[in-house]
């Protein structure tokens, strides 16, 4: 059962609740409380998200600008070293296609997961100068931060390194020594690379015109003609930037959520043959698309090839121009998709039968700690979310090599996992990730003792009511509050994600006024619900239909006529050509024990 924990303990009690006064309450739950908080949050503009705005060292700029130049010049072979997750993936689209257009030698590359792991390291480095002569420069996307020995490698072969990424860093005095670091925790690292994109195409470091540098190569356009041209990428870059932000769950506030808000206008319109091809295959309508279609429906696809296949697949889809070979890519992710899902059941069963078999004896742990040979390396981070789900503790899952083991960890809100991790920094090959989702490797010998140390400084650190799920409220209502004119003033707190949840009502003592069990497993519900007056009074009050995904088991106990206790959030569903408000349940309380 959820603890209920209401922000605000106003109880909104009829229709007539101001707008504005019940937006001032969500700010306030938000911690926006000054003037100029709450005119940044509602009336967000793109132009604010700068490099000043978000951190980024100029000095590190400077430093990649001028090192870019030169690689312009001398027509040095560039990389841009991507990962292999949807932020990776869009980075290096953006900053690839920007160095591209404008005339550098440069080419992508994404590293195999299971052959090179995760971000810049020795072994991908190897394999590119073996595919590839006379590189130069290694530009990263998300990733880097931590690569100290892989930077050192490169720049034993000559090769310079500049880092863009938004990972927290193991140790700030002891950072890669690369050429430059472009970082922030700010943003993502396809936001990294959107505010760098734009730094390239407009200046350089004795501030002449970049696009006019490269403009040799382009006799035949016009100055504005390249402007436009120009102008038009960067546009479709905030799209791609857009899809990383939501995909890494990095919290949707400041330059995040500013990124969202607009990228998502222009997603909706978007002239990428690939995401079209992409919306196509998954069946969106795309002027609907949303965080949610983005965080479940093409995010899931794009990470699918990383995940068990090739992430360049996810990367030529992104940057091709040709619409046939975009809706073959498409398919082929689709299916990609598919197979992951597969993948992804089968470990997640394996891995919940497992640790029921370790609370036979009684004892609960406060981390959970499974792995195994057959657990695919690309899945092995949804399989612990699955397990935080359920379970509701911090969930480390291992794929189990010959010699080695990766894990993939995912945690609980109050629980900085990659800080617990690193307070046994002795244990791992390597470590990286963020407060909430973490990956290391292992060495298969070390791995008993390291569940033995983990469990015990759970069992110090992690305290009894972190491991309680709990719902916040952002405040109490009546039924007879919620009118259209309320839903669209709520839309001004959008678009809603990480950081910036949706908002959370509560209401006592509704009735059920019917009850329907839904989904082809039976594991959803739909409720019709009515205040306790119009019972009472009978007077034709108006009737909300109200979905619970996953709350089948809940519901199996509410009758019709009985009182309940509910907590949604308010959405609208158009059906038939028909929209009406509907209600998405968070939490139901059966014996009105919520509060």
């Amino acid at each position: 059962m959820k603890k209920w924990k209401v922000k605000n303990k106003l109880r909104i009690k009829h229709q007539k609740i101001r707008s504005e006064d019940l937006i001032e309450i969500l700010l306030q739950n938000r911690n926006i409380i000054s003037a100029p908080e709450k005119e940044n949050f509602l009336h967000a503009k793109l132009e604010d998200v700068t490099i000043d705005s978000v951190g980024i060292n100029k000095q590190e700029l400077q430093k990649t600008l001028e090192r870019l130049q030169r690689s312009f010049e001398q027509k040095e072979q560039i990389v841009v070293f991507g990962d292999y997750d949807v932020d990776g993936i869009t980075g290096t689209a953006i900053l690839w296609e920007t160095l591209y257009a404008l005339g550098f030698r440069v080419i992508p590359y994404i590293p195999d997961r299971v052959e090179e792991g995760y971000g810049l390291s020795i072994r991908g480095i190897s394999n590119l100068i073996s595919h590839i002569t006379n590189i130069k420069l290694i530009i990263t996307v998300d990733n880097g931060i931590v690569a100290n020995e892989a930077v050192q490698f490169a720049n034993s072969l000559g090769i310079d390194v500049i880092i863009t990424d938004h990972h927290v860093s193991t140790d700030e005095e002891n950072k890669p020594q690369a050429l430059a670091i472009v970082h922030t925790t700010k943003l993502c690292g396809a936001g990294v690379a959107w505010l760098l994109s734009q730094q390239i195409t407009n200046k350089t470091p004795n501030n002449k015109d970049v696009i006019s540098s490269g403009s040799s190569a382009k006799q035949n356009d016009s100055g504005q003609a390249r402007m436009t041209k120009y102008a038009e990428l960067q546009s479709s870059h905030l799209e791609l930037a857009t899809l990383g932000t939501i995909a890494d769950l990095v919290p949707l506030t400041g330059a995040n959520r500013t990124i969202v808000k607009f990228g998502l206008e222009k997603l909706r319109q978007t002239k990428r043959p690939g995401l079209i091809a992409l919306f196509q295959e998954a069946g969106i309508d795309p002027t609907s698309i949303g965080t949610y279609e983005v965080g479940f429906i093409i995010a899931p696809r794009l990470n699918a090839a990383g995940r068990i296949e090739s992430a360049m697949d996810s990367l030529r889809l992104l940057c091709t121009k040709d619409m046939r070979r975009a809706s073959d890519l498409a398919f082929r992710l689709g299916n990609t998709n598919r197979e992951r899902q597969q993948i992804m059941k089968e470990a997640t069963e394996h891995a919940i039968t497992n640790y029921k078999l370790q609370m036979t004896n009684g004892v609960t742990k406060k981390i959970i700690f499974i792995g195994h040979e057959s657990y695919n390396p690309g899945v092995i981070g949804l399989v612990a979310g699955k397990l935080v789900e359920q379970f509701y503790r911090p969930a480390i899952v291992l794929s189990i090599g010959e010699t080695h083991a990766k894990a993939s960890v995912r945690s609980i809100a109050g629980v900085n996992i990659i800080e617990f991790l690193r307070s046994l920094p002795e244990m791992y090959v390597n470590i990286g990730g963020h407060p909430m989702a973490a990956g290391f490797t292992v060495e298969v010998g070390k791995m008993e003792l390291l569940q033995s140390k983990l469990e015990a400084l759970a069992d110090t650190h992690i305290t009894d009511d972190l491991l309680q799920r709990s719902l916040s409220i952002d405040c109490e209502l009546d039924l007879s509050a919620i009118t259209p004119e309320l839903f669209l003033s709520l839309q001004q707190l959008a678009p809603f994600g990480m950081g910036n949840p949706e908002p959370v009502f509560a209401t006592r003592g509704v009735v059920v006024d019917g009850i329907k069990i839904m989904g082809r497993e039976g594991k959803h519900v739909r409720l019709r619900i009515k205040s306790q007056e119009s019972r009472i009074k009978n007077n034709g009050e108006k009737v909300f239909e109200a979905i619970g995904f996953g709350m089948a088991e809940i519901a199996k106990d509410i009758k019709v006529g009985d009182s309940i206790d509910i907590a949604y959030s308010i959405t609208e569903n158009t059906w038939n050509g028909k929209t009406k408000l509907e209600l998405r349940l968070k939490d139901i309380q059966v014996n009105n024990t919520g509060f």
